[in-house]
């Protein structure tokens, strides 16, 4: 299995806006009291086309579907959630903890990757767990070693461990999960997605072990990441919330390794860190400011990997 691809799909948004749905347990969003909602959308579309823009420069093969008006969706522009692409033709459908969230899952997605010559061969449906007000909130709950068959998930109310063990079983992969906090009026509160606090690479993986406040779990996420020869670096809880966590290592042409994040992160990373990244790929960044303050994901959210066989 290969831990990287070429090919991701995105999303572009029509109504982008601040979901009141996700906010309730998501601190990152904001309100941008100056920016009337058009203006909003129009800023976050801006910041998509460029982004876009900058990944096919370096020879990523975006696959962009525009959100639909059939439906009020804020975050469509954060397909990762909903949705997953494996090397055998399995595609997985998830259960979202928001309401509005689940409207975002489009047959025609699907239909799409094929007309561009990929092979769905089997659908792995998770999404009846919502009547159960169960939730795992695809790879932003869950991060794929797809190289060492290990997956990592910081448990929330967005990432249920049974379900968790459940994909894991079904997908042939070894659980590791563990307990995220972030300090939010002087409260421990669990971080609401995995990829937030960490990105997992092929030689390497970026994480915020200050998060991780059971020393126990923090120890066994180590031991995996060490075991498969991956070099940790750590960021800070700061880090975090200038979405140092929530990046994505890409191949661009030539199979060249980039790890994909926004301006935000970059420009909060030391130099000491930059480097350390630059041992293992280059970086791309792009400016997401709005997104990311509106919709408290960042780059790597708005990216669905997409591993699926071509005819």
């Amino acid at each position: 299995m290969k831990q990287n691809t070429n090919t991701i799909l995105m999303i572009r948004p029509i109504n982008f806006r601040m979901n009141e749905q996700t906010a309730v347990n998501n601190y990152y969003q904001k309100v941008l009291d100056n920016l009337l909602p058009a203006s909003v959308n129009a800023k976050a579309q801006e910041e998509f086309d460029n982004f876009v823009e900058k990944l096919q420069s370096f020879g990523v093969n975006v696959i962009v579907v525009s959100d639909t008006e059939k439906f009020d969706t804020p975050d469509s522009i954060f397909p990762n959630n909903w949705i997953s692409f494996h090397q055998d033709g399995t595609v997985a459908l998830y259960p979202m903890f928001a309401e509005n969230r689940r409207l975002e899952r489009r047959e025609d997605v699907l239909e799409e990757l094929e007309k561009q010559g990929f092979v769905i061969e089997n659908i792995v449906d998770y999404t009846s767990a919502e009547e159960e007000k169960v939730f795992l909130e695809g790879t932003g709950s869950l991060l794929l070693d797809r190289e060492n068959s290990k997956a990592y998930c910081a448990l929330s109310p967005r990432a249920d461990e049974e379900l968790f063990i459940e994909f894991c079983e079904d997908f042939e992969y070894t659980p590791v999960s563990f307990v995220a906090n972030q300090t939010v009026e002087e409260k421990r509160v669990a971080i609401y997605h995995t990829n937030v606090m960490m990105c997992l690479a092929d030689t390497f993986a970026v994480v915020c072990l200050d998060s991780i406040d059971d020393k126990k779990e923090r120890k066994n996420m180590l031991k995996h990441l060490k075991e498969d020869g991956k070099q940790v670096i750590a960021i800070t809880e700061e880090q975090v919330s200038h979405f140092a966590g929530n990046m994505l290592q890409v191949l661009g042409k030539d199979a060249i390794k980039y790890l994909v994040m926004s301006q935000a992160a970059h420009d909060c990373l030391t130099q000491s860190q930059i480097s350390q990244i630059n041992n293992h790929c280059q970086i791309i960044s792009s400016s997401l400011n709005t997104i990311e303050a509106c919709g408290g994901g960042s780059a790597r959210c708005m990216m669905a990997e997409v591993f699926l066989p071509k005819k």
